[in-house]
């Protein structure tokens, strides 16, 4: 791998990362200008990190790196607004005052006189194309027959992640097609059934003859949540990193490398959050009302529930409470394409490389195990963006023409199937068994002492949710991961 994007910078210098087809984070010395490029791949897929200090570049793919050879960064109170309004912290921020992404699809180049720089590839550029469904559904599966193939050269055991759901049952009935021998398929399942999406994976593992690995688990996981936080240097309310640690764990005991279908639903509207929102909005709201009302709808706490929720001195240290300058930029880029296109290309350009590739990147790093994206081929990328939002998110159903594209390979049962998440009943646990936990993460002195939080307001927050009149898991599963990530990445 790495001779190749020697050489291809050599012959092409660095506009032949353009070339490059798959996930990476390169570091380049040229010893000619002299600089360094530090390049990032298209979406996020692989982590890199910088800081600038004391007349030093410091670069690494983990935060963990930088604060070993620096004198450790005050927490980023920008940041951490951010993180409540997303439910993750949006690049290029980072918790740590100073240390930043490089942002997806860019790179940057250093020397003597500074930093430069320059985005290589973005989606906006994608114009909308009018086909018939049929030679779209035609140039979906010509696009991610390829992408599964080529992402099937390996040197060492690979297998699939398999849940049993349209995305990861469409790359392993992919793989069935091109493999000699039959693709080894990975599950975890829950002894609790209304969780557990098992029967699922084992339907489609019967349907393509794959060798197939379950392991039934307690849904339980907490106890891997600060394990999950440090290796992500970062918090992150979604508790689905643990079952997506479990998982990897299971494959790595048979494999070191697995394909997933991550990124299918911020291309094509998988998420029920999209059906709700143009369901209720339309799909033509004025620009204005439509960019607020989405941008409320992706929140954790919205604007008014923030003022509330953050102590007076902490929003005094506050750069701004708001967090409209974030979205913006990425709106105005896209404005030539509908709707549904817009907000895909927000969680293509947000929540992928803030949230959802972290997930499996750095959950599969810690037991040494890759994972490869199909659906993030440049070409299916592309391809989905000059798609109109129509055929993505026809009235509520979504995924509308790729599930089409997809049913005469994985049947319409698996194809059709209600969307299940991937995660555990957290919500329930805080009003029982996690109570104590809950109690000590969100009101003991060592929390309350940082000076964050309005005590008041997160104790309605978590009354109202134990006694039901209220859900609130999600803002109280976020406090939790941020004090546990104090506690790991600050305290220690």
């Amino acid at each position: 791998d790495t001779e190749v994007i020697l050489r291809i910078y050599e012959r092409d210098g660095i506009a032949g990362i353009e070339r490059l087809n798959g996930m990476f984070a390169i570091a380049i010395f040229d010893r000619r200008e002299p600089a360094i490029y530090l390049v990032r791949d298209r979406v996020g897929e692989k982590p890199l990190y910088f800081m600038e200090t004391g007349g030093r570049y410091l670069f690494a793919s983990e935060i963990k790196a930088i604060l070993e050879v620096c004198e450790r960064p005050e927490v980023c109170a920008q940041a951490l607004n951010e993180y409540f309004c997303f439910n993750y912290v949006p690049p290029p921020l980072t918790m740590f005052s100073g240390i930043e992404h490089v942002m997806p699809g860019h790179w940057l180049k250093i020397s003597a006189t500074g930093i430069e720089q320059y985005r290589w590839w973005d989606l906006s550029n994608i114009e909308t194309e009018r086909r018939s469904e049929q030679d779209w559904i035609e140039c979906f599966n010509r696009i991610i027959e390829d992408a599964v193939r080529i992402r099937l050269r390996s040197d060492v055991p690979f297998g699939a992640f398999l849940s049993g759901g349209v995305d990861s049952s469409t790359v392993v009935g992919l793989m069935s097609r091109f493999l000699d021998e039959p693709v080894r398929s990975f599950c975890i399942g829950f002894h609790d059934p209304a969780y557990d999406e098992s029967p699922y994976a084992r339907e489609a593992a019967e349907r393509f003859g794959t060798n197939h690995v379950l392991e039934k688990v307690e849904t339980n996981l907490i106890d891997l949540w600060p394990l999950a936080i440090r290796h992500c240097d970062q918090p992150h309310g979604d508790v689905s990193f643990l079952p997506t640690y479990k998982v990897a764990e299971l494959a790595a005991r048979h494999v070191k490398m697995v394909l997933t279908g991550d990124g299918a639903d911020e291309l094509f509207a998988g998420y029920d959050k999209f059906a709700e929102f143009f369901e209720s909005n339309g799909r033509n709201l004025p620009v204005e009302q439509f960019r607020h009302r989405y941008l409320d709808k992706i929140s954790l706490f919205d604007l008014q529930e923030r003022e509330k929720l953050f102590d007076r001195q902490f929003k005094n240290g506050l750069d701004r409470l708001p967090c409209d300058y974030r979205v913006a930029p990425l709106y105005e880029r896209v404005d030539h394409m509908d709707q549904v296109n817009q907000a895909l290309y927000l969680d293509m350009m947000m929540l992928l490389p803030g949230n959802n590739l972290v997930k499996p990147d750095r959950m599969g790093m810690a037991v040494s195990i890759e994972n490869r994206s199909p659906f993030l081929d440049f070409r299916m990328m592309e391809m989905a963006f000059s798609m109109p939002g129509d055929l993505k998110l026809r009235d509520a159903d979504k995924k509308y023409l790729y599930k089409k594209a997809v049913t005469p390979l994985i049947g319409e049962h698996l194809a059709y199937r209600k969307k299940q998440m991937f995660t555990v009943p957290i919500g329930e646990w805080f009003k029982s068994e996690l109570a104590d936990m809950c109690y000590d993460l969100l009101f003991s002195e060592r929390a309350t002492s940082r000076n964050i939080f309005s005590r008041d307001y997160v104790a309605k927050l978590f009354s109202s949710h134990c006694n039901g009149s209220a859900n609130n898991t999600r803002q109280i599963r976020a406090l939790m991961a941020c004090e546990i990530w104090f506690r790991e990445m600050v305290d220690s």
